[in-house]
């Protein structure tokens, strides 16, 4: 199985460079390229066509919601996990309708990251412990744990529904 291939989509230049020194923490992950706004975002992914994308919402031209729904038509295969600083669980919502299959929540990537791009890689869904226990996604949550651990990635949510 081949490395995967992740485009790095942060307009902040210090949070991409953590978010770069991260992802090289595993060294099975390649990052092939870093932009800074939402149009070269989905040029990126239709000319690169990488196997995951990090992206966040807050840029310049093209905010991430947006272009992720772009991205969606010209990378279909491309996995989107947003970074962002934005907590709502309604724009956590958004982000994931718009076919993202991860949120991960700034304040909390140096411990959730990793988690998350693993999660996402292998197609499961991650969402911020911050925010599972909040966000009003599809079917209902049952159990007693609301946190997401990365071996469950969204147990209750992810299988509500199907």
């Amino acid at each position: 199985m081949s490395s995967p291939r992740v485009l790095v989509v942060e307009d902040y230049e210090p949070f991409q460079r953590f978010i770069r020194s991260t992802l090289e923490k595993k060294p099975e992950l390649q990052v092939i390229c870093s932009v800074s706004d939402g149009l070269e975002a989905v040029q990126k992914a239709e000319e690169l066509q990488p196997d995951l994308i990090l992206l966040d919402i807050g840029l310049p031209t093209l905010n991430g919601i947006d272009a992720a729904r772009r991205i969606s038509k010209a990378a279909p295969q491309s996995k989107i996990l947003f970074v962002s600083q934005e907590s709502s669980p309604e724009v956590a919502e958004e982000a994931l309708a718009a076919g993202a299959l991860g949120y991960v929540v700034k304040i909390h990537a140096g411990t959730e990251l990793l988690a998350a791009v693993e999660a996402v890689c292998q197609g499961r869904r991650f969402v911020s412990a911050a925010l599972a226990g909040q966000a009003p996604a599809e079917g209902s949550r049952q159990g007693s744990s609301d946190r997401l651990h990365p071996d469950d990635a969204l147990s209750p949510i992810a299988q509500a529904g199907d």
